[in-house]
Order: C-alpha cells, then structure tokens, then sequence
C-alpha cells in the first residue's frame, strides 16, 4: 500500500492528488464564481504526477494482461505488430503499458500538456520502449485524418475533461483503421443520477469539483462533463461524433469502465 508503486493497492497516490487539489480551492473559488477554469499546467506538477501514479499500477498490469486481451481482434493486431494511438496519455504510463504487455506494438500518445509530454519521453526511455513508443504534444481535434492506420484508439480516462469531447471523437474516426477499435475508460459511476449517491459517485464528484470540471472549463466553448461522466452521456458525444453507439466490455474493476465505440 504505501511502497509498491506498481501494486493495485498502492495508495500513496490519493493522499498526494488530495493535497494538490485541495491546495488550489482558493482559486477554484474564484474560476468558478467568474465562470472560467483551471487547467492541468496552473494546477501544478503535483497534480500532474500524483494523478499518473493513481492510474499507473492499473496501465502497467491489468490493461494488458485483462482488458485487451478481452478483445481478441485488438489482441491479435497488437501482438502482429499493430498500432496503436492513445489520446490524452498524460505522462505516458497508459502508452508505455500498451507497448510493455505487447512487444510488437508501436504506440503514438498524444496529449496538449508539454510538461506531461516531456515526463512521459523520459518515462518510456527508462522503460526501455521508446524506440516503439512516441510521444506528440497535440490537440487530437486539430490532427486531421492523418493516416488512418491505428488498429487501436484508446482514451483512459480523458474524454470526461474534454472541452470539446464531440470534436475530439470526430478525430478519433480519422485516425482508427476501417477494422480497428477505438476503446474508452472512463469512471464507473452509477448509470443515473441518484440522491445520496454511492460512493464512487461521492468520490468522483469530489475529484470532479477540484480537478477534472475546473480544468475542463479552462478551454472555451466546453461542455463542461467533469468526472461523473454517466454512460448515456458518453453514447451521446459518441453519436455527435459519426459512431454508433457503445458497448460496454465485460471487464470489472473498482473503478473503471470499458467502453468500444461501435462504428458508424
């Protein structure tokens, strides 16, 4: 719990993100009373790192080992040599998972914060893949089509802090293959809004309120998601995008929600 940075238990990372939000609520009064926001790079490195290390132990062991082997196209690909592009990589701990559990694969994360971007270069040399894994500062919306080659598309844990997740998902179309996949994960919090809510809602909103809204709303025009990002309401930024809908795997965990976008 407090030493294995790589155990499923390791709990160092949620008293550290507190502090680093909690840090900022002066300010956050402020935003919010004049309607604008907060983003990543005025919140601090702290608030950067403390969130990676969060989600690192689940990148580094059940992403590769339980979630993509869940789809077997995409397991295959990856295991063939596939590529991959993961939007909103952060500081790269979701890319260089990918890359770790699949020796093949070539992975391209993307994400606006140059400071993530630059960690996550120096991550994936320490981990020995950066000659399969890059790393682009880069606005997914403004991209284009691209190559439109990626056999898988990933966005962990992101889409909710969107200012224009509709625009972002657009692109997303350009850049996944005609075969390939394009997978969400998101917070699995309740399906509909329930007064008192349970406690991954209690807690989501509380990151919601601190970190994810605030830094959502620092990009204008946003549709203000935060955290508590129900299902119904990523199917619909998914519709607003050209898929179909989405499919939910059936794959549990704590926290996390798996989504695939069905084609449009």
């Amino acid at each position: 719990m407090l030493v294995d940075e790589l155990d499923p238990l390791y709990t160092v990372p949620l008293a550290w993100a507190a502090m680093a939000f909690v840090r900022n609520v002066p300010r956050l009064e402020r935003v919010y009373r004049e309607g604008t926001g907060l983003g990543w790079a005025e919140m601090g490195r702290d608030a950067r790192e403390a969130q990676a290390a969060a989600n690192r132990p689940f990148f580094a062991g059940p992403l590769g080992s339980e979630v993509l082997p869940a789809l077997p196209d995409v397991d295959a690909a990856l295991r063939a040599g596939g590529r991959v592009a993961d939007v909103g990589c952060g500081l790269g701990w979701s890319s260089i998972g990918v890359a770790t559990a699949y020796p093949a694969a070539r992975v391209d994360g993307f994400d606006v914060d140059a400071p993530s971007i630059e960690q996550a270069r120096a991550a994936a040399e320490t981990a020995g893949v950066a000659d399969r894994v890059t790393f682009t500062v880069a606005d997914v919306a403004a991209l284009g089509e691209r190559d439109g080659g990626y056999d898988l598309v990933t966005a962990f844990e992101c889409v909710h802090d969107l200012a224009d997740p509709v625009g972002v998902l657009s692109a997303v179309r350009g850049l996944v293959a005609p075969e390939g996949t394009v997978l969400v994960a998101d917070e699995k919090v309740d399906e509909t809004f329930t007064a008192p809510g349970g406690d991954v809602d209690r807690l989501m909103y509380g990151y919601s309120l601190t970190c994810c809204l605030p830094d959502g709303l620092s990009t204008r025009p946003s549709a203000g998601t935060g955290t508590v990002m129900r299902p119904a309401t990523l199917a619909a930024y998914a519709r607003g995008a050209g898929f179909a809908g989405v499919d939910v795997l059936p794959v549990e965990h704590d926290f996390f929600r798996f989504y695939v976008l069905r084609p449009g």
